[in-house]
């Protein structure tokens, strides 16, 4: 082929149809290494090889115009990747929301399993080391998983006493920002970094488990809630939620097992029961 190869060749190089590439050299994307004077023939250089598969690749993302032929236009390699890894951190954020979506309106039209099992414990006080902060809800993982990060760094395996939990004032879900907590039962809590010791106080609550993926937690989270409102009277108090199993326990969501406590004063004497999702 030389060191030059015509449109039909570079079309075969990069799977791209000749149409395509006529259409990102109108655009301005990917203008032909040279053109023939006298038959206007499109020559491409093998060195535009990359350039087109990324064009092809970003525009499949819906990326626009202008932002490609900004980030082509950099001479800057690492300034380049930062701006084309930015749009994939957007796209994932976005699959991720789209994913969570499809599952729990999944669960919404098939309900497994038909009926959730809820719990009312009393829990005792409880010294345990814990996180805190206001966050913005689209921060809550990022923060949580810094957050739960430092803990596990200051108390190791051996010191842990119990699974990890979270506390989540109301206004975080009613406002978009409110008090995050997270913390672990440990055997001697103690201050380190943004690390503290806090007393739990004693609270009665309503417990079910939200099995598997997080994606689809706010169906049982809406199911908890409606079998508060039929079965016990709702107090004010943050959210509850323990890890029995999770993503720093095992990547496979299948195993994942949140415990969800809602603040109750109980109207019965029951200490468990079910509910029909009919």
């Amino acid at each position: 082929m030389g060191s030059r190869l015509t449109i039909g060749e570079f079309a075969t190089l990069t799977h791209l149809s000749v149409r395509t590439l006529r259409r990102y050299h109108a655009d301005g994307l990917l203008e032909p290494a040279a053109i023939d004077p006298f038959t206007n023939y499109r020559y491409y250089a093998p060195e535009q090889i990359p350039n087109a598969q990324v064009i092809h690749q970003l525009r499949r993302l819906d990326v626009p115009l202008q932002e490609i032929k900004r980030i082509l236009a950099t001479d800057d390699a690492g300034r380049r990747e930062e701006v084309i890894a930015g749009h994939l951190s957007q796209l994932e954020a976005e699959l991720a929301r789209t994913q969570a979506a499809v599952a729990s309106l999944r669960r919404l039209v098939h309900p497994e399993p038909a009926e959730i099992e809820v719990d009312l414990p009393t829990l005792p006080a409880r010294t345990v080391a814990a996180v805190k902060s206001t966050v913005h809800l689209q921060d809550s993982l990022a923060w949580y998983d810094e957050a739960m990060a430092e803990l596990d760094a200051a108390f190791p395996p051996g010191e842990r006493t119990g699974p990890p939990g979270g506390h989540y004032a109301n206004d975080l879900f009613t406002a978009g920002h409110g008090l995050m907590t997270v913390f672990r039962p440990v055997r001697t809590p103690r201050p380190s970094g943004r690390v503290e010791v806090m007393e739990l106080p004693p609270v009665e609550l309503a417990v079910t488990v939200h099995a598997g993926s997080h994606d689809d937690i706010d169906v049982t989270y809406g199911r908890l809630g409606a079998w508060v409102a039929t079965h016990a009277l709702a107090v004010d108090g943050p959210i509850q939620e323990v890890y029995r199993v999770g993503p720093r326990d095992t990547p496979t969501a299948a195993d994942w097992r949140t415990e969800i406590g809602w603040p109750v004063f109980r109207l019965s004497g029951k200490s468990a029961a079910r509910e029909s999702s009919s």
